[in-house]
């Protein structure tokens, strides 16, 4: 059969246009630093990871793969931002896109472990920096996302109505034969008025993430510029755009709602420490002043299902509005300072942040009036820095953070009561922030420079009691990025720009 160009042409364009409607709900797609724009650290569901998968044998390492980049100050490769699903002009790919210190952004095919485009190779900047201030990219990557909660998927979806075939009932022959009258078609209904915003803290509705739109990864890089490339070939169509002053230590980039937004921190190259804003398409920018002496914490800042930003500095936690980067309202822990940036959620129907102080107490506070509801008993003692902590909900909707130590993974449980004890892990030296795989969480010692390597741990979220742990597959240690995962793989890369991917082999 022959296909004139017109019907081939079609045919691509509606698989393409289903590939960008599946990636643009971003269901279990990790966008950003901490997977989501509240810094969750949490999948909601996933096909192959779960409790019971993990139980029995096969997960394992699936491929090791070097990227071309210049460590610099031992930083290397940012978490990646993920899509799980894309069909372009090379076909169906899942992807993955990490920032290099050495400048560089890269996309590889995360399915096969294969280069798929890079720009900047190599290309650090020429003064060679400090550890606090490294120069080159250090924020991750980032793909624009959605502000709401992602959707919580449950296991084992069906269809709500049964199929129907293209037989009739006996005697009726083929449904499409029935001679059922069809009403006529009145006029199109007119469309719909913009929907106001259910918040009033937040001014306009939120565009519609099923609008198309090409897809795009942003990133900035050490000279303070503002990339936004396709996620196909890692191409630009603009110019990069001046945001920061150049030699910025940049935390936590996250773009939603036609605005970018990151943090700076340390101080690096006479930047003031803050949180930062720019239009992407009116290239204004905004900026917040950090109230004490830095951004507090391995994300820089969280944000809110209405669009409002909250960062840690010193010992107060602020609520910033959207854009504009206003300041709003103020939490402050008077005994402590924060040591942790903010994680967002929801608990009986309103919306919290939680943040780590360096007494080891976890602080829970209400974002509507910034107002304390609780904090928990110290869980750590001397130099605590827990980084970010990670969020999520069972299936009893019971409400877990967990805490990062220098020892463990704490986990606590919010009640009506307060914060209360949960479960403690082995022992995870120095442990990165988990995150958590539909019910399971993945934890990793980062290992250090002294020889030890770094091991990824799988466990029970409910118990704490591991399922599993990758012994010596990994060859160096962990300095810069975090965990992320999707698609069922977990990702972990290494101070020698290696990238690791975990899960179960695909079932031939």
């Amino acid at each position: 059969m022959i296909f004139s160009n017109r019907v081939l042409k079609g045919a691509i364009c509606t698989l393409a246009a289903f590939g960008l409607l599946h990636a643009q709900r971003g269901g279990n797609d990790w966008m950003t630093a901490g997977n989501d724009v509240q810094r969750s650290n949490w999948i909601r569901y996933d096909a192959k990871i779960s409790e019971q998968t993990m139980r029995k044998p096969g997960f394992q390492l699936l491929w090791k793969m070097k990227l071309n980049n210049v460590t610099r100050q031992q930083q290397a490769l940012t978490s990646p931002a993920l899509l799980d699903f894309y069909i372009g002009y090379r076909g169906f790919r899942t992807l993955g896109f990490f920032g290099g210190s050495g400048d560089t952004t890269i996309g590889i095919d995360t399915d096969m472990g294969r280069l798929e485009w890079q720009n900047g190779a190599g290309k650090s900047m020429a003064k060679p920096g400090t550890p606090a201030c490294p120069g080159g990219m250090t924020s991750s990557i980032t793909r624009p996302t959605a502000i709401v909660y992602p959707l919580n998927v449950g296991r084992g979806q069906a269809r709500a109505n049964p199929a129907r075939s293209g037989v009739g009932e006996p005697f009726e022959g083929a449904v499409t034969l029935k001679q059922t009258p069809a009403p006529r078609p009145g006029p199109p209904p007119a469309p719909p008025a913009p929907a106001a915003s259910s918040n009033p803290r937040r001014a306009t509705a939120p565009p519609s993430p099923f609008a198309p739109r090409a897809q795009f990864v942003v990133a900035v890089t050490g000279d303070g510029q503002l990339h936004q490339m396709y996620v196909s070939n890692g191409e630009e169509p603009k110019a990069p755009v001046p945001f920061l002053k150049p030699g910025a230590h940049a935390v936590g980039l996250t773009a939603f709602d036609g605005v970018a937004y990151v943090a700076t921190v340390n101080g690096c190259n006479g930047v003031e420490n803050g949180v930062y804003s720019i239009n992407l398409e009116t290239k204004e920018v905004n900026q917040w002043k950090a109230t004490g002496k830095n951004i507090e914490g391995s994300t820089g800042f969280a944000v809110g299902p209405e669009g409002e930003v909250y960062a840690a500095s010193g010992n107060q936690l602020v609520a910033l509005e959207e854009a504009k980067l206003n300041q709003r309202a103020v939490y402050t822990a008077k005994e402590s300072s924060f040591v942790s940036s903010p994680v967002v959620f929801a608990f009986n129907g309103k919306n919290y942040l939680a943040a780590a102080t360096a007494d080891g107490r976890v602080h829970v506070v209400n974002s509507e009036d910034m107002s304390g509801i609780a904090a928990s008993q110290p869980l750590a003692s001397g130099n605590f820095t827990a980084g970010a902590l990670a969020s999520w909900e069972d299936e009893k909707k019971v409400r877990w953070i967990l805490v990062p130590t220098a020892t463990n993974i704490t986990a606590l449980k919010l009640t009506a009561n307060g914060l209360e004890a949960g479960w403690t892990s082995r022992e995870i030296p120095s442990a990165i922030t988990p995150i958590i795989v539909n019910g399971v969480v993945f934890a990793a010692a980062p290992g250090n420079a002294k020889g030890a390597k770094a091991v990824l741990y799988a466990i029970d979220g409910l118990t704490g009691k591991e399922f599993w742990n990758s012994g010596t597959s990994i060859s160096s240690f962990v300095t810069s990025g975090g965990l992320a995962a999707g698609g069922g793989r977990v990702y972990l890369s290494t101070v020698d720009n290696h990238q690791y991917s975990f899960g179960f082999f695909m079932e031939i």
